[in-house]
């Protein structure tokens, strides 16, 4: 009976270790990707070739942190058989991990905007709504990420709510560069670039979305509803 209690016992601290370390690799990844987002953005408003290659560069990392959940998880599922809260934990933690590699993806997509538009000259319009999309993405995305690492449902909801405005400001800055492109053949390539980064940018903000219903999923147990997103 002693044996059994000390197997039950140890088996319980080697499974909280697990699932700690899942969490840890998950936040180190969410980070990376939160931050990848911002520097891609920024690499476009400052014209910065290298920031926007480090950026494309980056994206192994956020695979190898992918594939670490990945291990983990499927670790944890197979050897400790988690329930309730826990199993939610271990099961969201995987579908966020792969939203978050996807995040990563849109990322490296508006670098690449950066890069063609350096290498080519293309000037690029002011754009006041992209600027504020850029930022409300970010918001939303911070946002998601503390949900679900912080077991915060309602924070989770409100990005849901949030993700109206992202799509408004991906409308004002479709008519705003088909006004561009109809008015100056001209500013066709860096309108064009524009709108690549605008939808991006709204594909980041429903996965973040898609992250926060993970969230919800976590501390209420209601199933998400995940958003069917095409890869770039």
């Amino acid at each position: 009976m002693v044996r059994m209690i000390l197997h039950s016992e140890s088996s319980g601290r080697h499974f909280n270790v697990d699932l700690a370390q899942l969490k840890s690799r998950l936040l180190e990844m969410s980070e990376r990707a939160e931050s990848l987002v911002e520097s891609a953005v920024a690499s476009l408003f400052e014209r910065d070739r290298d920031k926007a290659e480090s950026v494309i560069a980056a994206d192994e990392e956020i695979d190898r942190l992918e594939t670490d959940v990945e291990q983990l998880a499927i670790s944890l599922l197979a050897l400790q058989h988690p329930v309730a809260r826990d199993l939610r934990l271990v099961i969201g933690a995987l579908r966020v991990a792969n939203d978050v590699e996807r995040i990563g993806d849109h990322a490296v997509n508006i670098a690449q905007c950066t890069v063609r538009v350096v290498s080519r000259g293309v000037v690029v319009p002011p754009s006041p709504a992209l600027v504020d999309m850029a930022r409300h993405t970010r918001r939303m995305l911070s946002d998601a990420l503390d949900a679900f690492i912080r077991n915060d449902s309602e924070l989770g909801r409100s990005v849901g709510v949030a993700d109206s405005a992202v799509d408004a400001f991906h409308d004002v800055i479709f008519r705003g560069m088909r006004t561009h492109m109809m008015q100056d053949a001209r500013a066709v390539d860096a309108s064009l670039e524009l709108l690549l980064v605008s939808r991006n940018l709204e594909r980041v903000a429903d996965l973040a979305t898609n992250i926060g219903e993970n969230a919800v999923f976590l501390v209420e147990g209601i199933p998400p509803r995940h958003r069917q997103i095409a890869a770039e």
